[in-house]
């Protein structure tokens, strides 16, 4: 523990979140893990696109059947659905069961693109996260635990995880809003290094 100033410390992260979330020489295992993650997305949603119940004449058909389903499963001392998530379902999205049908079969393709390609990775995984919280409040498990799983890994290893991919430019032009990247440094300003400015000297 690092001591700052008189009663403030700083807690040291441990040698392993260190290695795992912050250390490039280990990044080529989130890049294994985006890629799974990414396909799974891409592959459910692209599966989405070409159905005409989810995008298309009949867009909402396949939305309204899974929403009306969640909802009914919210009998029993141990309901499978909550009576406030269906009660958000039934009021907040299933009267617009067409444009949302739109925005999760669009909105999977492209949380998965992101994770494959590696661009803005910290906030296609938290998508992914929000997703399959969602699916798995509605009742449906298949693989959103394990994706859920991973996405949370994937979140916190923020800053490497897309070291493999375009992360690697895209961090150190943008910056975080805590330290600005390149992009938005006026000309003769000192420059603040991005986190992966800083990342590539601990290699």
């Amino acid at each position: 523990m690092q001591e700052v100033t008189p009663r403030k410390y700083i807690v040291t992260d441990p040698p392993l979140a260190v290695a795992l979330f912050s250390n490039v020489r280990w990044a080529w295992i989130w890049l294994i893990i985006r890629l799974y993650v990414g396909y799974q997305w891409v592959a459910a949603g692209y599966n989405k696109i070409i159905n005409p119940a989810w995008v298309g004449a009949k867009a909402g058909t396949a939305l309204t059947g899974f929403l009306n389903n969640a909802i009914s499963l919210t009998t029993g001392a141990h309901p499978a659905v909550q009576v406030w998530y269906a009660n958000f379902l039934k009021f907040a999205i299933l009267p617009y069961a067409r444009t949302w049908s739109y925005v999760v079969s669009f909105g999977e393709v492209l949380v998965g693109l992101g994770l494959i390609i590696g661009v803005f990775t910290g906030i296609a995984a938290f998508f992914g996260f929000f997703m399959n919280m969602n699916y798995m409040l509605a009742g449906s498990l298949s693989t959103n635990p394990i994706l859920l799983f991973l996405s949370i890994f994937l979140i916190l290893a923020w800053k490497t995880a897309g070291w493999w991919g375009l992360d690697r430019w895209v961090l150190i032009d943008l910056g975080t809003p805590w330290s600005p990247g390149l992009a938005f440094q006026r000309k003769g300003e000192a420059t603040v290094p991005s986190p992966t400015t800083e990342m590539k000297g601990s290699r």
